[in-house]
């Protein structure tokens, strides 16, 4: 019996951990094959992207006033990994998106920044 309660216990604490896994990653255990069935946001500035980004990222600037209505023609069940340049814009847009009904959003946490610093 313990055995059993054991188990269940584990499982339930492996559960919970897997879900936070799937709103948050690190940027550089991202991989361009993930993008199978989803799409790749940079929510940094036009300036900001033309200076450097991630392969086939879309650029959709998180100070436009247009920011929500962007994702207006986006599966509300496609998985979205966002970016910035450190992980704060892209916080307050999974934010966003989550409150506009989006279920699969992915903080890719660190930003561009890491992504340089890992080069």
């Amino acid at each position: 019996m313990r055995t059993i309660f054991l188990f269940l216990v584990v499982l339930i604490l492996q559960t919970g951990c897997s879900q936070e896994n799937k709103t948050k990653m690190p940027i550089v255990d991202f991989k361009q094959e993930m993008l199978n069935n989803a799409i790749l946001v940079d929510v940094r500035t036009p300036e900001e992207f033309s200076a450097g980004h991630l392969d086939n990222a879309e650029n959709i600037n998180w100070y436009d006033a247009d920011f929500s209505d962007r994702f207006n023609t986006v599966d509300k069940n496609k998985t979205i990994y966002l970016y910035c340049k450190m992980g704060g814009r892209s916080a307050k847009a999974q934010e966003k998106l989550k409150s506009l009904g989006f279920t699969n959003v992915v903080n890719l946490e660190g930003g561009y920044d890491a992504v340089k610093a890992n080069n």
